[in-house]
This record gives C-alpha cells, structure tokens and sequence, in this order.
C-alpha cells in the first residue's frame, strides 16, 4: 500500500477487513514476525499480563491512541504469560513496556505504565 494512500482507510483484499481497526491488534510470535519484518509501517507493541494492576490502567489510553497514531503506525499488544518466548527475546524485565519496531528492530523502549497523551507523544517521538 502506497503511504499515500494509508489516510484512505484501507482495506484488505482478500478478506476486506479494515487494515487500520483503530484498536491496538494481539500478536502471537508468528504474527508478530509478520507485522515486525514485512511492513514499513513503524510497529509499536505494548508487552502487557492480565495480572498486571498498570498494565490494565494502561489498556485504555494504548487504546486511544490507536486511534490517533494510525495509520502512521500500528499499535499491538503481546501477552507476556502467553507468549513467554517473545518477551524473552526482547528482554521483557517489567511489565508494561512499550518497544518501537521498524523493519523489525527495536528503536525505542520505555517501560512503566503512560497515559495518552505520553503514550502519542512518546510514539511521535520515535517513529
């Protein structure tokens, strides 16, 4: 998809899903791997557990700003008691942490639960 084009609300063409939902999306380690690597779009993952008190105030404003920052990036979630293995990759110490991906590397980190307006700011900041 052209990046020009993004702002057009794009759609699959297969399934025709939106391809911007305005939510962030869960990701397994094989979606992950899709969305990280085969995209120029900036991927930007919160590393969250359903245990986690912050990480649940948080939900809602990562939620949010999904809706401001797309389709300049994807926002996503990765449930660290599900997907042990990936957190591991990514030296997931504390919980929430956002992490900035583009062409799959890391460029940001920032640990520690944010609200809105410092989750779009922090995201503007590095993408």
């Amino acid at each position: 998809m052209p990046e020009i084009r993004l702002a057009d609300r794009p759609h699959c063409g297969h399934c025709h899903a939106a391809l911007f939902p305005g939510y962030p999306i869960s990701l397994t380690m094989k979606e992950f791997e899709l969305h990280a690597s085969r995209s120029d779009i900036p991927l930007v993952v919160d590393f969250w557990a359903p245990w986690c008190g912050p990480c649940r105030m948080m939900a809602p404003a990562f939620e949010e700003a999904a809706k401001t920052l797309e389709p300049h990036a994807r926002l996503a979630k990765v449930n660290t008691e599900e997907e042990q293995t990936l957190a591991a990759r990514f030296g997931i110490r504390s919980i929430p942490t956002l992490i900035v991906f583009r062409g799959g590397q890391e460029v940001a980190r920032q640990p520690g639960a944010l609200g809105l307006q410092d989750i779009v700011r922090w995201v503007r900041a590095h993408i």
